[in-house]
């Protein structure tokens, strides 16, 4: 699941979840609703699949 792998990125690179959700989607709120039930589409999983990999590439978080 999407959530539980942004969860365990959260935690590893201690980035707030309102800073992700913008830096990813553009959307402070993402994260909040995610851990509320919202079903993102696909492309928005793929995009922010792809920003936490170029993330860790770009920081080396972990």
């Amino acid at each position: 699941m999407l959530i539980r792998k942004i969860e365990v990125f959260l935690r590893r690179t201690g980035m707030p979840a309102t800073k992700f959700g913008r830096l990813a989607t553009g959307d402070p709120r993402f994260v909040l609703d995610l851990r509320n039930g919202r079903t993102p589409r696909t492309p928005t999983e793929e995009r922010v699949e792809y920003f936490m990999n170029k993330y860790r590439e770009e920081t080396h978080a972990y």
